[in-house]
C-alpha cells in the first residue's frame, strides 16, 4: 500500500436499550481510531494501556476481521502497521469488539479497493458478530433496530438522537459469554408478550424523539435485566435514583457491566454528580449519541 496511509474512526455503541435484546443499538461519542500504514510485517501497537492485554499477533480481532473479509472477495492482504487509539473502555458492554470488527471491515474494504456497500458491511459484521446490534450503531451511527435471522438483514436507522447519556462504570469486567449464560433457556410466554411489546413501543417512541416515552418502555425489559441485573451493585437504588432526578430511563449496556443512562440535554452533569457520590464504586462518563457511524480519512505519503 505504498504512497498512501489512513485512518478509520468508529463510534462506541451500546446495545439492548432495554428490551431491545440483539436488536437495538445506539453509537456513542467515544471514538476508535487505527491508524493504517504501510509495512514489513504486519504489526498492531494498543496506545492506551488498558488495551495492552490485548493480542499484538495474527489473532488479534482486527487482523482476523480483515483476513476474513479479504478472503469473502478473494483477495490478499499486504503487511500494514495498525495503530490503535481508543476512548472506549475494554469489556464494559460498550461494543468494544464491534467497534474493531467494524474498524477492520472498513480497513480491508479501503485496502483492497472491494468498494463494498453499507449493506455488505453491515452483512459481514452481523456475522462476525452473531448479531447487530452495537455492530449497525457503530457503522451507522445514531440509532438502529435490526433483525437477523442468520440469512437476512434488515436495518431501521434513525441518525438524530437528542439525548443526553450517562455511563456508570464498573472497576471490573463482565465477560459476555458469562453475562449470557445467566440467561435462561426458556422465557414464559407472557413475559416474551409483554418485553416484545416494550420494544415496539420503544422503537416507535425513539424514533419520534419521545424519549419521555421511550425511557420508561427501556425498564420493562424481562427478556434479559432480570437475570443480570443481581451481578450489579445497587441496581435498584441507582434506577431510583435516576428516575427522582427526572432522567428518562437506565438499561444494562449490552450484556454490561456498565449502565446506560439517558436524561434530557443539559442535565448529564448534575445527575453524573449525584451518582458519583452516591455510588463511588462506579465510575461516571458522561456523553452523547454519535450522530454519524464509521469515518475514513486518508493522508498522502
Amino acid at each position: 500500500m505504498s504512497g498512501k496511509a489512513f485512518s478509520v474512526k468508529v463510534p462506541a455503541s451500546t446495545a439492548n436499550l432495554g428490551p431491545g435484546f440483539d436488536s437495538i443499538g445506539l453509537a456513542l461519542d467515544l471514538y476508535l481510531t487505527v491508524h493504517v500504514s504501510g509495512a514489513s510485517v504486519p504489526s498492531v501497537e494498543y496506545l492506551d494501556e488498558n488495551y495492552s492485554s490485548l493480542s499484538a499477533g495474527s489473532d488479534n480481532l482486527l487482523f482476523t476481521t480483515i483476513e476474513f473479509t479479504a478472503s469473502r472477495y478473494s483477495k490478499k492482504v499486504p503487511p500494514v502497521k495498525l495503530e490503535v487509539e481508543t476512548e472506549i473502555p475494554l469489556g464494559r458492554g460498550l461494543g468494544s469488539s464491534a467497534s474493531a470488527i467494524a474498524a477492520g471491515i472498513e480497513i480491508a474494504d479501503r485496502l483492497l479497493d472491494l468498494d463494498l456497500s453499507m449493506q455488505e458491511k453491515l452483512e459481514i459484521g452481523t456475522e462476525l458478530e452473531g448479531h447487530p446490534d452495537n455492530i449497525s450503531a457503530s457503522l451507522l451511527g445514531g440509532l438502529t433496530i435490526s433483525y437477523w435471522d442468520g440469512e437476512g438483514l434488515t436495518v431501521s436507522h434513525t441518525a438524530a438522537v437528542d439525548i443526553g447519556v450517562i455511563i456508570l462504570v464498573p472497576p471490573s469486567e463482565f465477560l459476555t459469554s458469562e453475562s449470557r449464560g445467566l440467561l435462561p433457556g426458556e422465557l414464559l410466554y407472557a413475559s416474551a408478550v409483554r418485553s416484545s411489546a416494550a420494544a415496539n413501543v420503544f422503537s416507535a417512541a425513539a424514533a419520534r424523539g419521545d424519549w419521555t416515552t421511550a425511557g420508561r418502555m427501556m425498564e420493562k425489559d424481562e427478556f434479559h435485566e432480570p437475570y443480570r441485573k443481581n451481578r450489579f451493585p445497587h441496581f435498584d437504588d441507582i434506577r431510583e435514583l435516576c428516575t427522582e432526578n427526572g432522567a428518562y430511563g437506565s438499561a444494562i449496556s449490552g450484556a454490561g457491566p456498565s449502565l446506560f443512562i439517558a436524561v434530557e440535554p443539559g442535565r448529564e452533569d448534575g445527575l453524573s454528580e449525584l451518582l458519583e457520590k452516591r455510588f463511588p464504586h462506579y465510575g461516571c462518563l458522561v456523553t452523547k449519541p454519535a450522530g454519524k457511524g464509521i469515518k475514513y480519512s486518508e493522508k498522502v505519503i
